[in-house]
């Protein structure tokens, strides 16, 4: 198969997506290395880069590792006032330790869903829309 591919069930992109396999086949390797994507699937060859996420994953991780964080850190600072370099490091190390999974669940997500609802790039059109 060169460049075509047979598409499967889309309802099963999204688990092989977070298998880290090619949300086309479920055979291919999803990532070339911790984050970076495969442009090509290595088993259907399928062109994986319009299943680019931009900074989709970065923000929704932030957005709750940064909440999942001061969460904690106000539940230990009200419980147990320690002093702050208790603090420094308690968080720092555990925001480092959970932050490269879970920006590779949340990649592996909107990867699977780009695939799943069919999203693609939006196309400008010029005048009203009738």
């Amino acid at each position: 198969m060169t460049g075509q591919h047979v598409a499967t069930d889309q309802r099963d992109a999204l688990k092989r997506a977070l298998k880290g396999r090619c949300p086309y086949c479920g055979e291919g390797r999803l990532y070339a290395g911790a984050l970076k994507l495969e442009t090509r699937c290595n088993h259907c060859h399928a062109d994986l880069t319009p299943l680019d996420q931009a900074d989709g994953p970065a923000f929704f991780g932030m957005i709750i590792i940064g909440m999942l964080v001061t969460g904690l850190a106000l539940y230990v600072e009200v419980a147990y006032m320690p002093p702050f370099w208790v603090h420094f490091l308690l968080w720092i190390p555990f925001t480092a330790i959970i932050t490269l999974p879970l920006l590779r669940l949340f990649k592996s997500l909107m990867v699977g869903m780009q695939y799943r609802h069919k999203a693609a790039e939006g196309v400008w059109t010029r005048g009203d829309p009738k």
